[in-house]
């Protein structure tokens, strides 16, 4: 088994469920008392979501790259970034590092065409979905992305910052979202992209009719064919 880099915290309840995806995925496929190789790290998700705010990339991307430098001398095989919208840095962490990075974008694409979809909805932060990192990536995979109007992006923003990075799940917040995929959904989006760990903790498959793609389910399932897989590793070159 490969051991697989985590760089967390940003928020650490997204953290948490990357941690327990991937154990009970190692458990599920190979039974007994078998638990993921992970190694860890986590940043303080108020310096960096300071910094976020204040545009300061460069910066950003210097705490995510010493992060990433950590975890690869502490062993890991590969890398995941726990998080949607610093994968904003994701091209400037990969060039520090020598091992790969699994980008969420590729694998969420590829989850995309498995299901047969051209045109998919996103949701997550208002910074993910106002910027095109995320998107364009998507797009270069021969996918359509939409967006939610912008109106809509404050009570996205609102529900997960005020709410589920705190862990509270509301019923009438789930409804708000639901209704924004509905919108989404009727605007020729054929399946939903939950492009924020925490939005896995409120909607699920039965809340809608059309298909719901998890990033994070998406990240922990393809970080796990990875690390199971006898197939050597490719490190994209920088």
């Amino acid at each position: 088994m490969k051991t697989i880099g985590l760089i967390g915290g940003m928020s650490w309840e997204s953290s948490a469920v990357y941690y327990q995806q991937l154990n009970e995925g190692v458990e599920s496929r190979l039974g007994g008392l078998s638990s993921a190789r992970t190694v860890l790290t986590s940043v303080d998700f108020a310096e960096v979501t300071a910094l976020q705010q204040q545009e300061r990339w460069d910066e950003v991307a210097q705490i995510l790259a010493t992060a990433a430098q950590g975890v690869e001398r502490a062993g890991a095989d590969f890398l995941l970034l726990c998080t949607t919208a610093f994968h904003r840095v994701a091209e400037q962490v990969e060039q520090a590092i020598d091992i790969p990075l699994l980008h969420l974008a590729d694998v969420v694409a590829d989850a995309c065409q498995e299901h047969r979809l051209e045109s998919v909805g996103l949701l997550g932060t208002s910074f993910t979905m106002s910027r095109s990192f995320f998107t364009d990536r998507i797009a270069t995979h021969g996918l359509q992305v939409h967006v939610p109007a912008d109106e809509h992006h404050e009570t996205i923003n609102r529900i997960i910052y005020d709410e589920l990075v705190h862990g509270k799940v509301s019923d009438t917040s789930r409804r708000e979202v639901v209704e924004i995929i509905e919108q989404l959904w009727d605007a020729g989006a054929g399946g939903v992209i939950l492009g924020c760990t925490e939005l896995e903790l409120l909607v699920r498959q039965a809340d809608v009719e059309i298909p719901v793609l998890g990033c994070t389910t998406l990240h922990v399932k393809a970080a796990l064919d990875r690390a199971l897989s006898d197939a050597p590793l490719e490190v994209a070159p920088n």
